[in-house]
């Protein structure tokens, strides 16, 4: 198993592992749908690529992971140089074979030697498998997101905002 920066040649299995991710996430509560989204993730992991922000694990000729990231950029002013890891992903037949943590290495080393000193990364809540790969690289929770369904499942739901009566 060898991590190479993406190129043309891996990048459609690179997208077929994105949808695939996609897919196992709705599991843990992800809205975002896979197939349906191919076109778009092809155009934001290929300027990933242009960037040098998408390795590929390869086994013989096959992709078996990907991990895409990048520098943090915006309008604001940070103390630290951040970096963000937007994907990471292993083939499940290939899980607990150290790909995930060869790709995360990598990508430390490649924001390491762009200036990063912080890396940012996102899991679903409801994936502990995830949230122990990371917590067990050295990861620790940074923020908290909440999320609140405001679709009725066709019944009133009661007001609990005051009303007058007229």
């Amino acid at each position: 198993m060898e991590i190479v920066r993406a190129d043309q040649d891996t990048l459609d299995a690179v997208v077929d592992c994105w949808v695939h991710l996609a897919e196992e996430q709705r599991a843990y509560g992800s809205d975002v749908e896979g197939v349906s989204n191919r076109d778009a993730m092809r155009a934001t992991l290929g300027a990933h690529m242009v960037d040098d922000g998408l390795l590929v694990a390869k086994s013989g000729d096959s992709v078996v992971g990907f991990a895409s990231f990048s520098v943090q950029r915006g309008a604001l002013e940070l103390e630290r140089t951040r970096g963000t890891l937007t994907n990471l992903y292993v083939v499940p037949s290939r899980r607990g074979d150290a790909i995930g943590t060869a790709l995360l290495e990598r990508v430390e080393s490649d924001l390491r030697d762009r200036g990063v000193s912080v890396v940012l990364l996102e899991a679903m809540a409801q994936n502990a498998a995830a949230r122990r790969f990371y917590e067990r690289a050295g990861y620790e929770p940074f923020r908290v997101s909440y999320q609140r369904s405001l679709e009725v499942d066709g019944s009133e739901k009661n007001d609990t905002h005051s009303k007058e009566e007229g």
